[in-house]
């Protein structure tokens, strides 16, 4: 560093102070030089886990940038290393006041299968105002452990109250997976329910609660990775000082008497909104036999206020069929409606009709699902009418029918052409 003259001239003079001079400046300048070279930005976390990802999807995670330094810094430019990964939504320029906070979504879609890593980099103005976030995911054809909901929102929870979430794990294989451990990312969030590592076997789930405990106001994102199968479940919640309402679904559950397959019946539900306001994002349900109708969302429920939807079910097979309806709102709880319906098989009867023979008695009709196929005789005795309703036919079966006459002396003719018959 080059001294000021105004200094230089009296140190050639004056040698005795040059020692003295010199130990002010190292102590007067170490703290100068130390300031210079810290960090004004960071970011929370530095490292972004996706885990595995189907081809061609998208998953979001949060990454906190923190301006810690005494000046604002705008940020003006993002750079990243591999094209799968990328900061949608984000609008630069962008300041960010001293001792503030920006959150920002990045998002993994892989093209290949495979591991793919890379690092995003966040600059602005001022030095050492650059901070790089390290990220990494795979691409997968399919995820052999599936989870529900794939994202987790709590909307608003008061600073100190607690939210929990259901989330469910299920083996989409037919042979077990093995899941190694379950970690959670952000110190708001905690996870219980089961104890790991634990076996899966073909299609079997496991049932976890996911908790929120906001400790300042503002948003909070974390993730639930799943160690094994490498699952990520991106998590957000939003920590609120202000009064936040809560959601109350009624009637609490919905049983639908018998509906037949492939046609829709509908019940009505009241959402209702005390203690604050509560504005609703968007709905979901475990089922796609269950769709909720009525609603567009983004909607809001004043405070003290109600709307009414109705539930539609359209069962697409026989038996006993359940599911459950939610809300991603800014509720402090998330209620689940339960639902239950009876699908019905459609009751199908063939007609058949021919013309009468001179010579017969009666006539006997017979069936094969196959045009090539040995036919089985239908009627349980001699019919003297012209016309038979079969009644016994399955949905989603094609049919072939033949008669054949007979006459007073019990001697039975050759069977007619058959006829084909498409049941729906």
């Amino acid at each position: 560093m080059r001294l000021p003259q105004s200094i230089t001239r009296p140190l050639s003079v004056f040698f005795i102070h040059i020692p003295i001079i010199s130990v002010l400046l190292v102590f007067a300048l170490a703290p100068a030089h130390a300031a210079t070279g810290a960090a004004q930005l960071t970011a929370s976390p530095s490292l972004l886990r996706f885990g595995s990802i189907d081809v061609g999807q998208t998953e979001n995670l949060l990454v906190t940038v923190t301006n810690g330094g005494l000046t604002s810094v705008t940020l003006s430019e993002v750079s990243v290393t591999e094209a799968a990964f990328a900061t949608p939504n984000l609008a630069l320029p962008l300041v960010v006041p001293a001792g503030q906070s920006v959150d920002v979504n990045i998002s993994f879609t892989p093209t290949t299968t495979g591991w793919t890593g890379g690092i995003i980099k966040f600059s602005g103005s001022g030095p050492n105002s650059t901070v790089s976030v390290q990220t990494g995911g795979s691409g997968v054809d399919s995820q052999a452990v599936t989870a529900s909901p794939s994202t987790l929102s709590f909307g608003q929870v008061p600073v100190g109250g607690n939210s929990s979430l259901p989330l469910v794990l299920t083996n989409a294989r037919h042979w077990a997976v093995t899941i190694t451990a379950i970690q959670i990312f952000g110190s708001e969030f905690s996870i219980s329910g089961a104890t790991f590592p634990l076996k899966l076997s073909g299609q079997q789930s496991v049932a976890l609660t996911v908790n929120y405990t906001p400790l300042s106001a503002g948003l909070n994102g974390g993730s639930v990775f799943v160690s094994g199968p490498a699952v990520t479940i991106p998590i957000t919640g939003t920590g609120t000082t202000s009064a936040v309402g809560q959601l109350s679904i009624s009637p609490a559950s919905l049983s639908y008497s018998s509906v037949p397959v492939g046609t829709t019946d509908t019940l009505p539900i009241t959402v209702s909104a005390t203690g604050g306001s509560v504005t609703i994002a968007s709905d979901s349900t475990n089922n796609s036999q269950f769709v909720l109708t009525g609603a567009s969302f983004p909607l809001t429920i004043p405070s003290g206020s109600s709307m009414s939807f109705n539930v539609a079910f359209t069962p697409q097979n026989s038996g006993t069929i359940s599911g459950s309806l939610s809300f991603t709102s800014t509720a402090s709880n998330s209620p689940n409606e339960s639902l239950t319906g009876i699908g019905a098989a459609t009751a199908y009867t063939v007609n058949l009709s021919w013309n009468q023979s001179s010579s017969a008695v009666g006539y006997n009709i017979y069936r094969s699902t196959s045009s090539t196929g040995s036919y089985t005789k239908i009627n349980p005795a001699l019919d003297s009418n012209t016309a038979y309703a079969d009644g016994t036919v399955a949905a989603n079966t094609t049919y072939y029918y033949a008669a054949t006459s007979v006459n007073s002396s019990g001697m039975e003719s050759s069977p007619s052409a058959p006829v084909q018959v498409q049941v729906p």
